[in-house]
């Protein structure tokens, strides 16, 4: 780590749970974000100023105006830009120092696993079920902790799934593609970015190895109230995801 790197990332190595061999294994990692929408814009942002070595942003969508509203990565001027690539310039903006692929696809089957596959974290900030679970999916097979984040109207979810925890499928089950989005039912603009900047500190907290991660615990946040609530969630022995790779002991 150079001179200028140093200073760049020194209020993390002053944090004694961090110090520099823990900055530096966020500059050796890898992080994939599947989705560069309200919770993407914030999680990329921080991670990207924290110095995470290289991150994949996959989103197959262009920016549109009513996306200004929440989400902070993009400006005016990148409407009809897609939102990988656009997300991905101010990333480097910030800090030129990273390394940020754009995957200008929505990530199914093959694809979708290898981009798992060469992650170290991987964030679900989707907005839909089946994408949701194709991504648990590509987690429990190749092995990689999944930082799972939704919004909508004023309620902000967040979780980690992964290692002998539950999977995405355990606590959800198996979802209904005609769930509610934001585009029909509205999302509060801040929302977005308290749930998607908690995910850029879980996966910050998974790369270095410290703290206590939310695995086996669903955080719910009520903006109006300004309240949080935890539910355990356990293991579910008959998932028809993980339980086969994964048995519950």
């Amino acid at each position: 780590m150079n001179d200028s790197e140093l200073l760049r990332y020194s209020r993390h190595i002053l944090l004694s749970e961090i110090g520099l061999e823990g900055q530096m294994l966020v500059t050796a990692a890898t992080v994939l974000l599947v989705g560069a929408g309200g919770l993407g814009c914030p999680a990329a942002l921080y991670l990207g100023a924290a110095g995470t070595g290289r991150l994949i942003i996959a989103d197959g969508d262009v920016v549109e105006l009513t996306n200004l509203q929440r989400q902070v990565g993009f400006r005016s001027a990148d409407i009809g830009r897609n939102k990988a690539h656009a997300l991905a310039q101010r990333v480097l903006e910030n800090n030129p120092g990273v390394v940020v692929d754009a995957l200008v696809q929505r990530l199914g089957d093959s694809a979708l696993t290898e981009a798992v596959q060469q992650a170290d974290v991987v964030l679900d900030c989707s907005d839909n079920f089946a994408t949701r679970h194709a991504v648990n999916r590509a987690c429990v097979n190749l092995g990689k902790p999944l930082v799972s984040g939704a919004a909508l109207g004023f309620a902000g979810q967040l979780a980690v799934f992964g290692g002998k925890g539950p999977c995405y499928r355990c606590l959800f089950g198996p979802g209904e593609d005609a769930a509610p989005r934001c585009s029909e039912t509205g999302v509060f603009a801040p929302l977005v970015g308290i749930v998607g900047a908690a995910q850029a500190a879980e996966a910050l907290k998974l790369l270095i190895g410290i703290g206590e991660t939310l695995a086996g615990r669903l955080l719910l946040f009520d903006a109006l109230a300004a309240t949080w609530r935890e539910i355990r969630v356990p293991r579910d022995p008959a998932c028809p995801v993980c339980s086969a790779l994964r048995p519950v002991v």
